[in-house]
């Protein structure tokens, strides 16, 4: 009968904690589903006014919301990240805009490939004068990316890091804490070309949910097994 307890506890400890992780998982799901719908949303939007520096921005409430802003870019002091689209290999070009509201924020005007990479080779797309821009508002990417870290100093981008870019730039002033993906908008001389932002959240939550019940199950099912082994062992002594 030891036994048979003994086994009782660690099947019903394995079934409470796989039905754990199933039902953490089903909420999971609920989440992401509620996040991909409130993104969706966002992006489908008429732009609103894009925040000023002062105002906090979260990546739950603000990624990606479908924003507008207006001023004049500053091409002398733009950055190219390091990045790979449908388009190839090649760069995000990152110029600030000087806003009409007396702050600086980011733009990423779009994708221009390697050969591409120098201003002189796509001239026609520096826009001059009062500019307007919509696109969609993202958070800062500081930790670097390719498996590398951004080198300020060699001026090497991996990922759109506002705060590294604006010391690197010298900008002056208040400067958002996010940048701007600018839409598909086309830009004189077709480069950089803008609306290239991804928009894709892994969602394997039902997929895991389904695991952990069918562990939960078969511990279920071990144990039944076990204890009918166990019986036969007994009877037989």
């Amino acid at each position: 009968m030891t036994a048979l307890i003994l086994g009782a506890v660690v099947f019903a400890v394995l079934f409470a904690g796989f039905s754990a992780l199933g039902v953490w998982q089903v909420q999971r799901l609920a989440w992401k589903q509620e996040l991909i719908r409130q993104v969706d949303a966002r992006i489908h939007a008429a732009p609103v006014a894009a925040p000023p520096p002062d105002q906090v921005v979260t990546r739950q409430a603000d990624q990606y919301r479908r924003v507008v802003v207006s001023g004049r870019f500053d091409h002398s002091r733009e950055a190219l990240v390091k990045a790979v689209t449908d388009l190839g290999p090649g760069y995000w070009v990152l110029t600030p805009l000087e806003t009409d509201r007396g702050f600086t924020v980011l733009i990423n005007r779009g994708f221009v490939p390697s050969e591409r990479q120098k201003l002189a080779d796509r001239a026609a797309g520096q826009v001059g004068g009062r500019a307007a821009v919509v696109g969609l508002l993202r958070l800062t990417e500081p930790d670097g990316g390719f498996l590398r870290a951004n080198d300020p100093a060699g001026d090497r981008w991996f990922s759109r890091d506002v705060a590294g870019i604006a010391k690197a730039r010298g900008l002056q002033g208040p400067v958002a804490a996010y940048f701007i993906d600018a839409d598909a908008t086309p830009n004189p001389g077709s480069w950089p070309r803008g609306g290239l932002t991804v928009v894709r959240f892994a969602n394997s939550h039902l997929i895991y949910a389904l695991t952990w019940f069918g562990l939960a199950l078969m511990s279920a099912a071990g144990f039944v097994l076990f204890a009918r082994e166990e019986k036969r062992r007994r009877a037989a002594r």
